[in-house]
């Protein structure tokens, strides 16, 4: 089963003193958002230019999208409270160790900020966000600072949950430097995937730990392989980048990517941002990369200067 923070139990009870399902104890902002905040009324609230360090949770309906507490907590300013229907508008009445939940309607949602719904949403659904505060911060650069030793936690967290997972399944991954954990099965024997190469691959990926799949090219309607250039920015995550290169043409294996080698803080292929992902690959084709089209009307680029081995 999976491990459910203490952090979750105490939104859960302040859900259910609050009884949410009927707005019992719910205060509305001037927008119209419901809202209610638990506090021990020690402490200064938040001053404009301040920031909020928060753990979060997320519920749409009954289900649970997102809860920080297993990942990164989020960093917010405070401003000026607008009419704006988002949660917001309730930071500057918030001190350090409060805990608060806001509840948005979709219907009102669409309505009050002329933004259409995620098709995730229905206009009837409510959207719970309940939070605790563990920190005030100053300054945008404390903030920046904090984020980083926070994130650095988050990476230990998303390697040791991969480590983990291999070691339960006994899967013989190796780690590489970057930090890749990968399964070769067929090294193969063609031309090595290196910088500047173009590789075909076709794919599998998989939700991480479920395996469930969420696309792939090996079989269905798409059966083309996925083509790039290795070490191209802008190309591949880089987990891809990173682990396709201890193969040659014709290599199999599977990639264990931890999130910050993915799509980080990014929403993944599951809509979750931190998402530790598994991608079955096999290396197809290994070529040099097509040379860069001169387009009309350009400048032919200015070779660079060779240096002698003499050192002259």
């Amino acid at each position: 089963m999976k491990k459910i923070t203490s952090y979750v139990f105490i939104i859960s009870g302040l859900l259910a003193a609050m009884g949410c399902d009927n707005n019992q104890g719910l205060k509305k902002t001037k927008s119209g958002l419901l809202y209610k905040i638990i506090s021990d009324g020690k402490g200064e609230p938040a001053k404009r230019g301040q920031f909020l360090k928060l753990n979060f949770v997320q519920k749409i309906r009954d289900s649970i999208v997102y809860n920080s507490a297993e990942a990164m907590p989020a960093y917010v300013p405070v401003d000026t409270a607008t009419p704006n229907y988002s949660v917001s508008e309730i930071f500057g009445l918030l001190r350090k160790g409060d805990s608060a939940i806001a509840i948005q309607i979709g219907d009102s949602i669409e309505r009050k900020t002329g933004r259409p719904l995620p098709p995730y949403i229905k206009k009837k659904d409510k959207i719970s966000l309940s939070f605790r505060v563990i920190d005030i911060i100053p300054t945008q650069d404390l903030v920046i600072a904090d984020r980083e030793k926070e994130s650095l936690k988050e990476k230990q967290r998303e390697s040791k949950a991969v480590e983990d997972f291999i070691t339960s399944k006994k899967i013989n991954a190796q780690k590489t430097a970057v930090g890749t954990y990968v399964e070769v099965k067929t090294p193969g024997d063609g031309p090595a995937v290196d910088s500047g190469k173009m590789v075909s691959v076709l794919y599998t990926g998989k939700s991480f730990p479920s395996g469930k799949v969420f696309e792939t090219n090996m079989s269905g309607p798409r059966t083309e392989p996925i083509k790039f250039i290795i070490g191209q920015k802008g190309g591949m995550i880089q987990g891809w980048d990173d682990g396709l290169r201890l193969f040659k043409k014709g290599g199999k294996g599977t990639l264990y990517i931890p999130a910050f080698l993915a799509y980080d803080a990014q929403p993944g292929p599951s809509n979750k941002p931190y998402e530790n992902l598994i991608f079955d690959v096999e290396i197809t084709d290994v070529t040099d990369a097509p040379k860069p089209v001169q387009r009309p009307g350009m400048p032919p680029q200015r070779p660079q200067p060779q240096s002698s081995k003499s050192g002259q």
